[in-house]
């Protein structure tokens, strides 16, 4: 049977009856926050493939005795989510476009679940959202409740009697201090793979959380002292991006020497620069400012230390409400600032801003 023909009739009503090459596109209404940050839900244009997901017994699902992980060990955090990461880029320099018929060059199905799928290194081409949160599959457990949320777990709805929607997204971190959003890795209709706050899970809908259970508490590491927590990860900044971890990062940019307006808005002379700087450090020269990129354009700063490279992180205390003169000197106000930053997220309090702080100063909003 064909995916089209498993259509419900709920799906088939919910479509809208104009056809253009034949291609018929619904409104569904999805509970997350717009891309601008409005606290609305967004109604989503989706194209007729975005719902009725392959069944279990579909070629396009990993069957039973294929789902163990290709990691021996404990799968990290930060592993988990730097590979959903490469989907934002994969598709020479763009999204992996979203389908539940094909498979991306990696050979997972290019839906949510396949998505999930493979950012947990489950076997080709990938469960289902059912398959993902089913005890028996031996790859999630059910959470409590969405205040257990850490990095890399899981938010889906996999009802199968309530129409053919299914979903699944990864969690990063929570977006404010009132945890009423989080941002998050999906693959969804018409956008493919993509990155944003959302609000699944939050309040009355079908999305419940789970946590993969070879997750480990790992993050990476790097640099002396106390790590960051889990939860923190650098962001994700490429042509579109905007505000404040946008200046920080033309700041390190310009104390590269690769001068370029702190305008905070990620436009073409801002990703002209970011692959300049890419290339003169042989790394993917993709134009998005990712963890391997931010690794090299950091600068250790501390007392005494001058330039753009204070800035960017007298920038970034000023997002925390520490009131700093964004002036270019780290002088003693900058130093207490930093240090009250670092006891404040348990890191090691020398008042340096290395690859430890400034990774939670860009990370942990």
């Amino acid at each position: 049977m064909s995916l089209r023909s498993r259509f419900t009739r709920r799906t088939r009503i919910a479509l809208i009856g104009i056809t253009a090459g034949g291609v018929a596109a619904a409104i569904v209404v999805v509970p997350s926050l717009a891309d601008s940050g409005s606290s609305e839900p967004a109604a989503v244009a989706a194209q007729a493939d975005y719902g009725p997901e392959p069944e279990a017994d579909s070629e396009l699902v990993t069957q039973a005795g294929g789902v163990s992980t290709m990691d021996t060990a404990t799968l990290s955090p930060d592993t988990m989510i730097n590979r959903a990461r490469t989907w934002l880029t994969a598709n020479n320099g763009g999204p992996v476009p979203y389908s539940m018929e094909r498979v991306w060059k990696d050979g997972y199905r290019q839906d949510c679940s396949g998505f999930v799928s493979m950012a947990l290194g489950l076997g080709k081409p990938g469960l289902n959202t059912v398959g993902l949160a089913d005890s028996k599959s031996g790859v999630t457990t059910r959470l409590g409740s969405v205040s257990q949320l850490k990095k890399g777990d899981l938010l889906i709805d996999y009802r199968t009697d309530d129409g053919d929607f299914r979903h699944v997204v990864i969690f990063e971190k929570w977006a404010n201090t009132a945890h009423s959003a989080y941002y998050a890795y999906e693959q969804r209709g018409t956008y493919g793979t993509t990155y944003r706050q959302l609000k699944y899970g939050i309040g009355s809908d079908n999305y419940d959380p789970f946590r993969p259970v070879k997750l480990g508490g790992g993050t990476g590491g790097g640099g002396g002292g106390q790590v960051p927590s889990p939860s923190v990860s650098w962001p994700v900044l490429k042509s579109g991006s905007q505000g404040a971890d946008v200046k920080s990062a033309q700041q390190l940019l310009t104390a590269q020497g690769y001068s370029v307006a702190a305008d905070s808005s990620f436009g073409p002379n801002t990703r002209a620069a970011v692959v300049k700087f890419q290339k003169s450090r042989s790394l993917a020269a993709d134009g998005v400012i990712g963890p391997n990129t931010w690794a090299k354009l950091i600068k250790v700063v501390k007392s005494g230390s001058s330039g753009s490279a204070v800035k960017a992180a007298q920038t970034q205390l000023n997002v925390y409400s520490y009131g700093l003169a964004v002036d270019g000197g780290f002088g003693t106000k900058t130093r207490s600032a930093v240090v009250a930053f670092q006891k404040n997220h348990k890191l090691e309090i020398d008042g340096v801003v290395g690859p430890n702080t400034w990774r939670t100063l860009l990370g942990s909003r």
